[in-house]
């Protein structure tokens, strides 16, 4: 049904005369590098059913915002995440996914990718909107790498799914040099 929706949103938007829109044009302004990373609590699949960005205070924490579970380039950079998670656990790094997706299709997604990091439930796009991802309806491809003070140290706009993990853990590795 929610497949339904986008496609209603996006003919009702190109019939209506805002196809001119970019992405970037519907949502809020982006987070800047150097910005504190704006706090959030939303449920999840997995532990107690809630994470705070602020329980990773200490720790390098990746937020990645995708569109929806099960679509193929959201599963394919889920997988690349999941392939790459002992590379990001040796570096202290936890890797939490964003969609507005609820929390029963992100148990299922987590459940048929063996996914071993949390998915966050955005449903009303709050946190999406706070880091500039939010497109009325669903989150886009977006990334933010946080340091251990809180800190936005990189942020991802153009994300290619097959590829973006590889991006990040070689971003890490600059960033995390003594």
């Amino acid at each position: 049904m929610k497949h339904f929706w986008m496609v209603v949103v996006v003919a009702a938007l190109l019939l209506s005369g805002l196809s001119g829109l970019t992405p970037s044009a519907l949502a809020a302004p982006m987070p800047a590098v150097g910005d504190a990373a704006p706090d959030f609590t939303l449920p999840t699949n997995t532990g107690d059913g809630q994470v705070a960005l602020h329980d990773y205070r200490g720790q390098w924490v990746v937020v990645y915002f995708y569109p929806q579970d099960f679509t193929s380039g959201c599963t394919l950079e889920a997988q690349r995440f999941q392939r790459d998670l002992p590379q990001y656990q040796k570096r202290q790094v936890q890797i939490l996914g964003v969609s507005a997706d609820s929390v029963d299709s992100h148990r299922q997604f987590c459940e048929a990718e063996g996914l071993r990091f949390p998915l966050l439930a955005d449903e009303e796009g709050t946190v999406s909107q706070q880091y500039g991802s939010w497109l009325g309806f669903i989150s886009q491809r977006h990334t933010f790498v946080i340091d251990p003070k809180g800190n936005i140290r990189a942020r991802f706009q153009r994300v290619l799914p097959a590829t973006h993990s590889q991006e990040v853990l070689a971003a890490l590795d600059v960033l995390q040099r003594p």
